[in-house]
């Protein structure tokens, strides 16, 4: 009983320190778990009617682009059935996205990311619209205290006896709404403790270098996560060099994957950069996706052995990692585990709420009952 009541206060006081923060990061996260579906509705630019025809390459897309947003490289272009052709340019201070028609070269709509609804959101989300050095730490703290949170929680709510347990399931809807606001709490806090926590972890992953690298060595059975590298090119002169090397790349990615939901081309940065093909057979998700890099003057594959590479040579660890965005977001399983990821991330936001008003409650009932 000692023991419980220390884990009481533990969670109590974690809850108070964090219970702004976490209801800001639920309320974002019940936005960001359909962002796909809502996107599809308010961003129509994004489509085009099917011609059956060869969609543009990748050299004829880029001048299209790059006069919309000048002075800036293009850093890629992805191709997807039924949509626009995407031009991204990104670097430091600017993000901007080119939709452009694949079949006519024409511009549907030029976006300035910055000024996005769900890139503000994400911006909240990640680091409450703070200087990343200054917000991340903060939301990434926050998830700690949230995951500890959630076990100092479950003790707290395991029944003592068969009697307790019959209350420790359902809400009592006709008691008065004390009761009802604790038991809000205590039920709902039960049943989406067991979905949140994997939602914690893997949003400690993307919080805490340390976090990702003990979690990268647990499920490696003791191995260090190899560390991105961009591949390069070697200045050899291509014999036939009347194909540009993008479009060369985007066929060989086409040929190689004919069915593929997604087909991306980046544009080489420098001289010595490769040229990077991701074929992605899902565009719902990330983890499944084929990344193959080739000399931009051979054309020869290059071969790298960190985990953006080929989806097939990655190990388990791997293969979690990759996971780690779809899973934060609820998107892993289709909408299913979409919907799982909103409800618990509304009933997470709720958390803050009816925990404060328990405080409260006893608070002031101590202080009415008080000699």
């Amino acid at each position: 009983m000692r023991l419980k009541k220390i884990i009481g206060l533990i969670h109590l006081w974690l809850g108070l320190s964090s219970g702004l923060v976490v209801l800001f990061l639920g309320i974002t996260g019940c936005i960001l778990a359909f962002q796909l579906e809502i996107e599809s509705v308010t961003k129509p630019y994004q489509y085009v009617k099917e011609k059956g025809e060869k969609l543009l390459p990748p050299s004829v897309i880029k001048p299209i682009a790059e006069k919309e947003v000048p002075g800036k490289h293009p850093h890629s272009v992805n191709y997807q059935e039924g949509k626009a052709a995407q031009v991204f340019f990104y670097g430091e201070g600017y993000f901007h996205i080119v939709y452009i028609n694949p079949y006519t070269g024409a511009v549907q709509r030029t976006v300035d990311m910055s000024r996005d609804f769900f890139r503000i959101v994400i911006a909240g989300h990640y680091n409450l619209w703070l200087p990343v050095s200054i917000g991340q730490p903060i939301v990434a703290t926050a998830t700690l205290v949230f995951f500890v949170m959630m076990v100092t929680g479950i003790i707290l709510w395991w029944p003592k006896n068969k009697a307790a347990r019959r209350q420790r399931f359902s809400i009592k809807w006709t008691v008065r709404w004390r009761r009802k606001n604790y038991d809000l709490h205590n039920v709902l806090g039960f049943y989406m403790s067991w979905v949140s926590i994997f939602i914690a972890i893997t949003g400690l992953v993307m919080g805490f270098q340390w976090f990702a690298k003990a979690m990268y060595y647990g499920t490696s059975g003791g191995k260090t996560m190899k560390t991105y590298y961009e591949a390069l090119s070697r200045k050899i002169p291509v014999a036939d060099s009347s194909i540009p090397a993008v479009d060369a790349v985007y066929g060989k990615m086409l040929a190689l994957y004919p069915g593929a939901g997604l087909i991306e081309i980046h544009y080489p940065q420098s001289d010595s950069a490769s040229i990077e093909g991701a074929a992605n057979p899902n565009p719902g998700t990330y983890w499944k996706t084929d990344y193959r890099y080739f000399d931009r003057y051979s054309l020869k594959e290059i071969t790298v052995d960190h985990i953006y590479g080929r989806f097939e040579n990655t190990s388990a660890a791997d293969k979690i990692v990759r996971m780690n965005y779809d899973v934060h977001v609820g998107a892993i399983g289709g909408l299913a585990t979409k919907c799982l990821a909103f409800f618990a991330s509304l009933i997470a936001a709720s958390l803050p709420v009816t925990g404060f008003l328990i405080w409260w409650g006893r608070r002031k009932k101590k202080k009415n009952t008080a000699p």
